[in-house]
Formats: C-alpha cells, sequence, structure tokens
C-alpha cells in the first residue's frame, strides 16, 4: 500500500482512487468527530461526507504543513461548527464511538472492574456531563470534544483550530469552569470532567 503522502499527492493530481484509499483511512476519525460534535448518527454522516468533499475540492490548497489527519479535522471541526450555528441550537453532545467492528458503543469512563452501583453512579455522571456540554457555546464544546473525548494534545488542538497553545488552555479551562458551575447548580459538587488521556509534559 502506497503510503500516505503518495497518496495525497495522487489524489491531487485527480486520482479519486487514491484519495478512496485516503478517506477509508480516516473516515472512522472524520465521522466519531461529527458524531460527538453533532450528537446524531444522522447529520455526523452528512457532516462527515461534507468535510471530505470539502477536501477533496481543497486538497491541491493542502501544504504538507502539518499533518492530513490535522487538516482534515479542521474541515470537519469547521464543518460541524458552521452546521451547529445554522441550526441555532445547541445538540447535545454524543458520547457514541464505533468500535472495531463498526457497531455504535457508549464511550465510558475509564474503570478497569466497577461495582454494579458504581456502574450505575458512572452512568449518571457520564449523562449529566453530556447535559452539561450541551449547554456551553458551540467553541467551549469543541474544545472539550477534541480534547476529553478524541484525547488529543494542546498542540493538536492547536493546530486544528488555528490557536496557540495558551488560549487552548485558557479556553478548556474556561469551559471546564462553565460546567463545574452547571454541575455544581444541579447538586453534583464532586463531578468534574476531565481528559482520560495523559500526555507526557502535559495537565490533565
Amino acid at each position: 500500500m502506497a503510503d500516505e503522502r503518495s497518496l495525497i499527492e495522487q489524489a491531487i493530481q485527480g486520482d479519486t482512487g487514491a484519495f478512496e484509499q485516503l478517506v477509508l483511512q480516516h473516515q472512522k476519525a472524520v465521522y466519531n468527530l461529527a458524531l460527538r460534535m453533532a450528537g446524531n448518527p444522522e447529520d455526523a454522516q452528512d457532516l462527515a461526507q461534507e468535510a471530505f468533499l470539502k477536501a477533496w475540492r481543497g486538497l491541491k490548497f493542502f501544504q504538507f504543513e502539518s499533518a492530513f489527519s490535522t487538516w482534515l479535522y479542521r474541515l470537519t471541526s469547521n464543518t460541524c461548527i458552521d452546521f451547529l450555528r445554522k441550526q441555532k441550537k445547541q445538540k447535545q453532545v454524543s458520547t457514541t464511538f464505533l468500535n472495531e467492528d463498526e457497531e455504535a458503543e457508549e464511550y465510558s469512563l475509564p474503570d478497569p472492574e466497577p461495582l454494579p452501583e458504581e456502574q450505575v453512579l458512572m452512568q449518571e455522571q457520564k449523562e449529566e456531563i453530556a447535559r452539561a456540554m450541551d449547554r456551553l457555546e458551540v467553541e467551549y464544546r469543541e474544545i472539550l470534544t477534541l480534547r476529553v473525548i478524541q484525547g488529543l494534545s494542546y498542540i493538536e488542538i492547536g493546530d486544528i483550530l488555528g490557536l496557540k497553545e495558551g488560549t487552548v488552555k485558557s479556553r478548556l479551562a474556561r469551559a471546564r469552569e462553565k460546567i463545574r458551575r452547571e454541575l455544581l447548580q444541579t447538586g453534583n459538587k464532586n463531578l468534574e470532567i476531565s481528559s482520560s488521556y495523559h500526555r507526557k509534559g502535559e495537565d490533565v
């Protein structure tokens, strides 16, 4: 199989077969991002297709200055934001993802062997966090999705959103503070949202 750069170069020259291979390599990640931003499979499918269409049309402008996945994430993220703003309403953040068998599963908080009562509590917490994220402005929900759900680093998020690392951190902090206040208002004093992914040299 050709490496990604070769596929990109071939696609830039109009090779639809090469672009189809790129789509196959990245369609799961793109759909998952769209699903968590849009909140339902139907819109996510449409948004993912729109993002790939934009990628095909704009591929000639890709300069290899960033990873192709970062460029594609940026297109997908912007497509989702445009869609949400046109809807003029906040949609619930989906907690589903596609597993290796392409089946929908719920995103769960990490716990090796939770007891039954702990599973109930975890589900309630997850749903409360999703509702809190649902009440955030689009830009805050977006950055939490990229960090907490996608597990991207501050640098990767900055590349996608066109922000400096310090701005990413401050916006993420504001988003978490907004959620903390929402949870306090609903009586969840001890519930916090944080990344399940630890990056060397980064705080969570």
